[in-house]
């Protein structure tokens, strides 16, 4: 090839997703409909009935350009903001990039914490800037060292709260305590991919800070919750000032037309939305007091997934594809003792801790 990629897209490390379910059955010769899949923090209740429905209906207007109109609308009633305050993007990962188009380029730095979330250097460095880690603090942020490494060339600090793929979580009052004290001309980004998870004594009236503090950008995303994983739609909610300068960068229909209807029927099916909140509530449980049964030690767990420490991770995982379970190896994070496992239905997470316990046995022995 005689073309001249720019050097900093040439040293970027891809993000990973989770093994398909075709691909582990092909390679080890397994029925698709056995395998269950634990590794990329879906919804094991698939998506909202109502967000089907109206998904469906869309597609008699597939033909047609998307309008972002409505769904903005519903999200700013809904979170009591202005339309103005609302930024759509194909799944959160895209509000992410807008932010690092918008703010970060070549001699500007991103801040982020040790084991955060993958895509974070992927955005800062794509636009050819420095992402600058900080250690971690017991597998989390550590929001005084976050601080400490701000400097002139700082513009944009990655905050996820709760932390993926670590699934710890920064109190709300230190979250709020750094976002009052961060210079004003740097954006924190607080992503809340797993809001919805948090027990209401947890959350944080992040969104309201907005308005004092309009250097804050919240990201948010219908992927997980809400089960819209594959119709990919998420949000950023800011101050208008900084809305408008990401929708600036924002492609005109980032958002499809069947993405755009599900979300909208998802925000009224609470039904479907405290069903699963109490599914992974339940599953959360199920399967810490499985795994502490089988003497392993976990990370705090506030979203929708458990991270695991396991006798030769990479063993233990080869083995639970040969078993028909995907789980999450966490090496690509620098974590190669660790799995990340989603929480799932009973039945799948009773499945998960009887596998590993075979394995850990085998392995112990």
């Amino acid at each position: 090839m005689n073309a001249r990629p720019l050097q900093y897209i040439c040293d970027l490390n891809p993000y990973l997703p989770g093994t398909p379910i075709e691909l582990v059955a092909r390679e080890h010769g397994l029925d698709q409909g056995k395998i269950i899949k634990l590794a990329s923090n879906e919804n094991p209740l698939g998506m909202s009935p109502k967000a089907e429905e109206a998904a469906r209906r869309a597609l008699e207007e597939a033909h047609i350009y998307p309008d972002q109109y409505r769904l903005i609308h519903k999200l700013a009633a809904k979170l009591d903001v202005a339309p103005e305050n609302i930024v759509l993007g194909n799944g959160s990962n895209d509000v992410l990039d807008l932010v690092a188009r918008t703010f970060l380029d070549e001699g500007r730095e991103a801040v982020s914490s040790r084991y955060a979330f993958a895509v974070y250097p992927i955005a800062t460095q794509s636009v050819g800037a420095q992402n600058v880690i900080v250690a971690d603090k017991d597998f989390g942020h550590d929001l005084d060292a976050m601080m400490a490494a701000i400097t002139p060339e700082t513009s944009v600090v990655w905050i996820a709260n709760p932390n993926n793929p670590t699934g710890t979580l920064v109190p709300y009052p230190e979250v709020k305590r750094f976002v009052e004290n961060v210079p004003q001309e740097v954006i924190v980004v607080l992503d809340e991919a797993y809001n919805e998870f948090l027990a209401s004594e947890e959350r944080g009236d992040s969104i309201g800070w907005i308005e004092q503090h309009p250097n804050l950008v919240v990201t948010r995303t219908f992927s997980k919750a809400y089960g819209l994983a594959g119709l990919r739609i998420g949000y950023a909610v800011a101050a208008p000032e900084v809305a408008e300068l990401l929708n600036r960068v924002r492609q005109p229909f980032n958002a499809n037309s069947l993405a755009l209807a599900a979300a909208e029927a998802a925000l009224d099916d609470d039904e479907f939305l405290a069903q699963t909140i109490q599914t992974n509530r339940e599953g959360r449980k199920q399967l810490l007091d499985g795994l502490a049964q089988l003497g392993l030690e976990t990370m705090p767990a506030h979203g929708n997934f458990v991270t695991v420490r396991v006798p030769n991770a990479t063993e233990t995982n080869q083995k639970l594809l040969k078993s028909g379970i995907i789980v999450r190896p966490l090496a690509s994070y620098g974590l190669p003792d660790w799995l990340r496992v989603t929480i799932g239905t009973n039945q799948e997470n009773a499945r998960f801790v009887a596998a590993l316990k075979l394995i850990v046995r085998g392995l112990s022995n």
